[in-house]
């Protein structure tokens, strides 16, 4: 039976090709994906080590421009060198520095754009930088660039570099050209090298470090350095050896590739589940094409565990085969996402393609099985043929058996799925999600199983539409979709999965889109948004330019500030009075928002029913500065989403700020004239031009609120793509080999007058209906999952209401005509250039 099965693959190896290849495509998904991200951790954790290579402890604090954090001053830093076993203490201080590029633009992304300080040692030099031009910093006026910034700005030794930070752009001398291992660097950022003091003072206050690295001297254990240092450190200080913070940062890595790791392995489950469709048809189908040869073997003495034991050797062969190609294709893939994050700006630190035996383990497995467990139903049907049943036939006839008892089973489970779903809905919130999920899966069960039941009457409603359109060929195409209900089923169930997906997260994605991009134009009213691209505070010193700026007829800051109310934690927004209203849209409960000029407060009407306040009332209050006070309610006001639950003057939440710089989170500008070129340039020139400044109009706003809707949206489509693929690899794999099973009957049909073009066409046009009908199925599924999800999430979206893409919606539908007819290509060619007297001989 072994050296049967493997006769039998080699026989039909042109047959269980889209087999092979859908198998194939889920090993490659499932191996690339453990690969690429060991791959990835283990860069990391070598990057992580080897910075920590020779610290012996490692100190942080949280500090700021406030006396809570007072982090490490120079007293400390002696004492900790004064300890015995200490080789070194450094003091680091970092923070937000961007550079522009030739053209003005912000070199990086914002986030990882960052500055330090050059703390060279006794040699001059400062161990985390290679220089490999120029050297470090060593006056206030000069700085140094790592070697990616410098390649990207064509920044040389000696040039004048404008660097920004939270304040006025200042123009600084190049000394030196450096390499590191920094993670910002790493991750696509830039980095800064200013001399200590000059770092110090722009970023923390002069004699105060945020952070230290203590080497010990020879002999000395890292953990009895740990203990001597830490009674000398300020209480907001955490203090660890350099091997646990690299043990933790390796832990940290590790947690976030598990987190990347599950997302893309979750696709390939949907991938693979997708697989199984067409792996069953293909052994489905088979198994009906070699009904004589497999009664013949009962015939001379085969069981029936024998007969099932055969066909699942031939489908553990084939799972073999294609997890083998795979396995090869993953490494490739692995290695090429390596590359294209490269390209796209992101730098992962050298290393080895990390090859372990999970992966490979996991992607035979993977392969194997599932290859084996499709098979095994049609494995099972094959063992039932009786040894003298359909003796006379190369093929089975079609079967007449009922599918009551199948369409009872699929109702059933349908309709608990969608009780799930609909319940969900109208639960709301994490729970109602849950169970819309748990829905959505018996959902998905049901209509699969019920698919066969939907061909008839689905395709049974354009039957008219295709024999007016395209004569004989439409009406063939129309009866032979629904001739085997099962396997037309079976083959638009691939492309259902996969649109109710794609259709689910589009309906989701536009819907959210639409209630942000309603929420943005609702609550706003300024021409204009000024933010950090770093999305740290604003200086004063930009509200100060922007107040001298032409065009100006309003401006105000968000200010974020808080105190204490019965001691509770209240978030405040200090804004500009008079002018905060004409930028932002604010509907008046109570009272009047004039009253902020008096000194009084403004409190959103939800925050202020819940605590039982009213206009007039008075509020006691402990400032961020630890002043007590009183605050009187001058107004009641809507909920506004972009500002904070209480409305305060600006002058007080600077009186009552313990930092030494005020929190401005952005600047919302009216102009004169609204959003116009010379008003936008105006406020370019008036900040002095800053690349790390972002000077945003009202689209821009809209875009960049909505945009990761779109960006998440388009990584959606991106890793459902391959589950989409091995859905078309199944209407080839059921056109194909239903070609070859009707050879008999085509070649009938051509000696009756049905011409090659007329034959092709049929094909097609069994193609485009099963692929459509699938389509049908899988959109309509979507947007039913698409609204019960968004219902779950509408509580906390202002404003939100289903939106269905109809536009998008259409181009799936249109997608999957295509689809079908790129999928008939090769089998109505088949179909067309059969021998009419060949076929029409063959039994």
């Amino acid at each position: 039976m072994f050296r049967t099965a493997l006769r039998n693959v080699l026989a039909h190896k042109a047959r269980l090709l889209m087999t092979v290849l859908a198998v194939m495509l889920g090993v490659a998904f499932v191996s690339g994906t453990l690969v690429f991200t060991d791959t990835l951790g283990n860069a990391f954790r070598n990057q992580s080590a080897k910075s920590y290579d020779n610290v012996a402890v490692s100190v942080e604090t949280y500090a700021g421009h406030d006396e809570k954090t007072p982090g490490i001053d120079d007293a400390t830093l002696e004492k900790i060198r004064g300890l015995d076993g200490v080789a070194s203490a450094t003091g680091r201080v970092s923070g937000f520095a961007g550079v522009a590029d030739p053209d003005g633009k912000l070199i990086g992304n914002g986030w990882s754009n960052t500055g330090a300080n050059f703390a060279p040692g006794e040699d001059g030099k400062d161990a985390q930088y290679v220089f490999t031009d120029g050297s470090g910093p060593a006056k206030a006026g000069s700085v140094a660039l790592d070697k990616d910034t410098a390649g990207k700005g064509e920044y040389r030794v000696g040039d004048a570099v404008r660097v920004a930070t939270n304040g006025p752009v200042k123009e600084y001398t190049l000394s030196g050209i450096f390499t590191t291992e920094d993670g910002a660097v790493n991750a696509g950022g830039s980095l800064v090298l200013f001399d200590t003091p000059t770092a110090q003072k722009l970023y923390l206050k002069p004699g105060v470090f945020n952070d230290a690295t203590v080497t010990a001297a020879g002999g000395v254990s890292d953990q009895k350095l740990l203990d001597a240092i830490t009674p000398l450190l300020p209480d907001d200080a955490i203090a660890q050896t350099g091997k646990a913070l690299a043990d933790q940062q390796a832990k940290d890595i590790e947690n976030g590739m598990s987190g990347l790791n599950g997302m893309l392995l979750a696709f390939a489950g949907i991938a693979l589940f997708v697989g199984v469709f067409l792996i069953a048809n293909t052994f489905t189908m088979l198994i009906a094409q070699r009904t004589r040869e497999l009664a013949l073997m009962r015939a001379i003495g085969a069981t029936r565990r024998q007969i099932k034991r055969s066909v699942l050797l031939e489908a553990a062969v084939v799972g073999t085969i294609a997890s083998v190609i795979g396995f090869a294709l993953g490494l490739g893939l692995a290695t090429g996402l390596r590359s294209a994050m490269g390209l796209l700006g992101g730098k992962i630190p050298a290393g080895p393609l990390i090859v372990s035996p999970t992966a490979v383990v996991s992607a035979f497995a993977v392969g194997v099985l599932i290859t084996v467990l499709a098979a095994w139903l049609p494995a099972r049907r094959a063992a039932k043929i009786a040894p003298v049943a359909a003796m006379g036939s190369v093929h089975a006839t079609a079967s007449t058996k009922s599918l009551v008892v199948r369409n009872s089973v699929g109702g059933v489970i349908a309709l608990l799925g969608a009780a799930g779903i609909v319940g969900g809905a109208a639960a709301g919130g994490t729970s109602g999600r849950q169970l819309v999920a748990g829905g959505a899966f018996f959902a998905l069960i049901g209509v699969i199983i019920l698919i066969p039941l939907l061909s008839r009457p689905v395709i049974a409603l354009v039957r008219p539409l295709l024999k007016k359109l395209f004569g004989v060929s439409g009406k063939l195409a129309s009866q032979n979709a629904v001739r085997n209900p099962r396997r037309t089923g079976a083959t638009a169930s691939a492309l259902a999965i996969g649109l109710t997906l794609v259709t689910g997260i589009s309906v989701l994605g536009v819907t959210l889109g639409q209630a942000i991009d309603k929420m943005t134009t609702d609550n706003i009213k300024a021409d204009y948004m000024v933010t950090m691209a770093s999305g740290d505070a604003l200086d004063q010193s930009a509200l100060n330019a922007l107040a001298k700026a032409d065009g100006i007829a309003a401006l105000s800051p968000q200010q974020a500030a808080w105190f204490e109310v019965d001691g509770e934690y209240q978030s405040a927004s200090g804004v500009t009075p008079g002018d905060v209203e004409k930028v932002f849209s604010l509907t008046t409960v109570s009272g009047s928002l004039g009253s902020l000029k008096d000194g009084q407060v403004a409190v959103g009407s939800k925050t202020a029913k819940s605590n039982g306040w009213k206009t007039g009332d008075t509020l006691p209050v402990k400032f961020d500065d630890e002043e007590k006070g009183e605050l009187t309610v001058g107004a009641l006001y809507e909920e506004n989403e972009f500002l904070s639950p209480f409305l305060i003057p600006k002058e007080m939440a600077d009186e009552h700020s313990a930092a030494s710089r005020p929190d401005i989170r952005e600047i919302w500008i009216k102009a004169d004239g609204g959003a116009t070129k010379a008003n936008e340039q105006s406020i370019v020139d008036a900040l002095g031009d800053n690349p790390a400044m972002s000077v945003m109009d009202r689209q821009d706003i809209r875009d960049m609120f909505g945009g990761f809707i779109n960006t998440a949206l388009n990584i959606m489509y991106g890793l459902l793509a391959m589950a989409l693929l091995i859905a078309v690899l199944g209407v080839v794999n059921t056109l194909a080999m239903s070609v070859f099973e009707r050879q008999q009957e085509i070649g009938m049909l051509r000696a009756i007058g049905l011409d090659r073009g007329r034959v092709k066409r049929m094909i097609r046009l069994e193609a485009v209906v099963i692929s459509v009908f699938g389509a049908v199925i899988g959109v309509g599924l979507g947007v039913f999952l698409g609204w019960a999800i968004g219902r779950t999430l509408s509580a906390d979206i202002p404003g939100y209401a289903l939106v269905i893409p109809w536009d998008r919606l259409g181009i799936f539908l249109l997608l999957a005509g295509l689809v079908g007819v790129l999928a008939s290509l090769w089998p109505a060619r088949s179909a067309a250039k059969l021998n009419m007297l060949t076929a029409i001989k063959t039994e």
